[in-house]
């Protein structure tokens, strides 16, 4: 009588031994699903909805006659509908800097040494080390793939509808929650947790004290922003209308001028009794204005984006430094 089974083979042994999580792997999957959970949900529902957003945005603005009509033609409360949802999508983008260097960086590794996890890790038969660099994988992929994904989405929005939102390209919604500075951002806040983490052993702790670090560095990240690129200059006549080079523009510094190109700080003569005689004293004839132009977005994000990739280099560094040196 024939058998309708029989044994596997040592390769279809082999192969379903590959399939599934063993060691290390099934460690962080274990310990980390529901953040994984999040992280996947987060990028499928995000990306779901600013593609749907930008969908019925362009169609409600195609149907009101924009292009053809300028922002100032189009019915105000439908603008400001749209406005209003670009902004919300930015505010959320915004916490997910705070929201992985809080709740993934900084109880990464204090978490475990707070509950004794590393004493245990250490008696298997894994270097510390090897432990170390999954922990940093698990928590700076998914830093990377999740801003990655929502970050371009974010961008595609904006860029189609750029010329009817009220967020200019220099703003923190646009310019820090698009590609490349939100994930560069979140790399950084997380490696902050991390390193945080390690030093302080406890995890509420340890995130307490990320979420006020994070905050002081995007703080002094807005004041240095705009000293990353160098401003241009231009000058028009104190009662001409904007020259088009600071159409789009961000103005960073004013100034009136002379003819011979001498400038004064953009007071000068304003309170004067006489600001008509005293500006013709000192052949004040122009405005001046410092900007950054729009051309410059793309080199600003990327020398920000290096700089917080740098600095995070650095945490991980200091993470790997101090786990090497002493005793977790």
């Amino acid at each position: 009588m024939s058998t309708l089974t029989r044994a596997a083979t040592p390769q279809e042994q082999t192969r379903a031994g590959r399939l599934r999580l063993r060691g290390l792997a099934w460690l962080m999957v274990r310990q980390h699903r529901p953040a994984l959970l999040t992280c996947a949900a987060a990028v499928l529902i995000g990306t779901l909805w600013m593609i749907h957003e930008r969908g019925a945005a362009l169609d409600t603005l195609h149907a009101a006659g924009w292009p053809a009509k300028s922002r100032d033609a189009l019915d105000g409360p439908t603008v400001q509908r749209l406005d209003n949802s670009f902004g919300d999508a930015a505010r959320y983008l915004g916490y997910l800097p705070f929201l992985f260097g809080v709740f993934i960086g900084a109880p990464l590794i204090a978490s475990d040494q707070e509950h004794g996890i590393t004493r245990l890790v250490s008696t298997q038969s894994v270097t510390r080390m090897r432990w170390l660099l999954w922990k940093l994988g698990f928590a700076l992929t998914p830093a990377v793939v999740t801003t990655g994904v929502l970050g371009g989405v974010f961008g595609w929005w904006w860029r189609a509808v750029r010329p009817v939102v009220s967020s200019n390209w220099f703003d923190g919604s646009v310019f820090d929650n698009s590609l490349p500075v939100l994930t560069a951002l979140t790399l950084f806040t997380t490696s902050l947790g991390i390193v945080i983490g390690v030093l302080a052993r406890r995890a509420v702790t340890a995130m307490v004290l990320t979420l006020i670090a994070t905050a002081a560095a995007l703080l002094v990240g807005d004041y240095l922003k705009p000293r990353l690129a160098t401003p241009r200059r231009v000058a028009f006549p104190l009662d001409g209308a904007h020259p088009a080079v600071l159409s789009d523009a961000v103005q960073v510094d004013q100034w009136v001028g002379t003819s011979s190109g001498k400038v004064y700080g953009w007071g000068t003569c304003v309170n004067d009794a006489a600001p008509e005689a005293c500006r013709a004293k000192l052949g004040i004839v122009d405005s001046v204005w410092d900007y950054l132009g729009p051309d410059q977005m793309a080199p600003l994000q990327w020398t920000a984006a290096g700089l917080l990739f740098g600095a995070s280099v650095l945490l991980v560094a200091l993470v790997v430094w101090r786990v090497r040196r002493r005793a977790l």
